[in-house]
């Protein structure tokens, strides 16, 4: 399963919110740390806020902040609001090698969806909202640092070997 870059946004806007406390947060900023646009910014705040995790503040001395606790935000709730949650395959079973029938598949990646939610539904914001010592923050899988954070080195890549 792979989840868009809009739902990794959207719970990085949230970490950012929670690490702030009930302080506002400001849309300018998080765009310039997480390196996001700030309309995709606003447009993910937007979604986040209508589904109840975020509340924004207007003017100039606004910003958005978490609607609730960290500790009551579920990771497989941020991914329901952001995500669609239902799989379709169409036609399965048209090629008359199959007797499994569309609803049978969709069924079955619908289950398969839902039991991976499901495990994400085990964790909180709370948990990913947690700073490391020395500010240290998560990198990205290439080593590159993630939003301002110490970097840590790149794993050596495996090359495959000629034979000739």
């Amino acid at each position: 399963m792979r989840l868009t870059k809009q739902t990794g946004h959207a719970i990085r806007i949230l970490i950012e919110c929670a690490l702030a406390k009930d302080q506002l947060v400001k849309v300018a900023d998080v765009s310039d740390r997480l390196g996001v646009t700030k309309q995709n910014v606003f447009k993910i705040v937007h979604i986040l806020s209508h589904a109840g995790f975020l509340s924004a503040v207007r003017g100039p001395n606004g910003g958005v902040r978490l609607a609730k606790p960290a500790t009551t935000i579920k990771i497989g709730d941020v991914v329901r609001a952001i995500e669609v949650t239902r799989v379709t395959v169409e036609g399965g079973g048209s090629s008359g090698r199959t007797s499994a029938s569309p609803g049978n598949i969709n069924a079955m990646f619908d289950d398969a969806l839902m039991a991976f939610i499901s495990v994400l539904d085990q964790h909180t914001l709370a948990e990913l909202a947690v700073k490391s010592p020395m500010g240290i923050t998560e990198t990205e899988p290439n080593g590159e640092s993630d939003h301002g954070g110490k970097v840590r080195s790149k794993k050596p890549v495996a090359r495959g070997s000629r034979r000739g």
